[in-house]
């Protein structure tokens, strides 16, 4: 079976330039700062509410580069582009969440910032530009994402960038706060 989900699939992630950061694909050089940020209970607070472990770190890069391998599109690796240093990532996945309403067919935004980074209006810079992409490549009219519904800062970002609510979700169990964004008319 053969998912396109994209105009023309790209094997990695394109580098995509703002003002401040360099959006590229993952390399195995990410690990540390990867797993550093995973690893901090402030930054996954909303999201897993526990620390990833290294491993776990691992296999959330070997995933993300494996999401433009086999679907064309996928996260980048938020870079200052200054220094070099990671802040953060940010893109699009298809994770096959248990989750109802399902998001089958439908890409799911997501992103997550070293606290360093947090509260610079890094995430809408780099998040715009992704959106850009995603309403030139992807093939489909809507993006979605989810929330852990006391997640305030992460569903004003959402909300700047062209997501509205589309109502409660169960994830996994868990209560969750939809929203989604329709690609721009031409």
């Amino acid at each position: 079976m053969t998912i396109s989900w994209v105009r023309q699939p790209s094997s990695e992630a394109p580098e995509l330039l703002t003002e401040r950061t360099r959006l590229r694909g993952h390399r195995v050089s990410d690990l540390d700062a990867l797993a550093r940020m995973w690893a901090d209970e402030n930054v996954v607070r909303y999201i897993s509410a526990k620390p990833s472990t290294r491993q776990e770190s691992w296999a959330r890069l070997l995933r993300y580069v494996g999401h433009w391998s086999l679907l064309g599109f996928g996260y980048w690796a938020i870079e200052d582009r200054h220094t070099g240093e990671y802040l953060g990532e940010l893109g699009f996945a298809d994770f096959k969440r248990a989750m109802t309403p399902s998001l089958d067919g439908i890409p799911e935004a997501g992103w997550l910032l070293a606290p360093e980074a947090q509260g610079q209006g890094i995430a809408t810079e780099a998040m715009t530009a992704v959106l850009r992409w995603a309403d030139a490549n992807f093939i489909g009219d809507r993006i979605a994402a989810i929330f852990d519904p006391a997640h305030g800062r992460s569903i004003r970002l959402a909300a700047r960038c062209g997501f509205v609510v589309q109502g409660e979700a169960t994830v996994a169990g868990n209560r969750a706060l939809l929203m989604s964004r329709r690609r721009p008319l031409p």
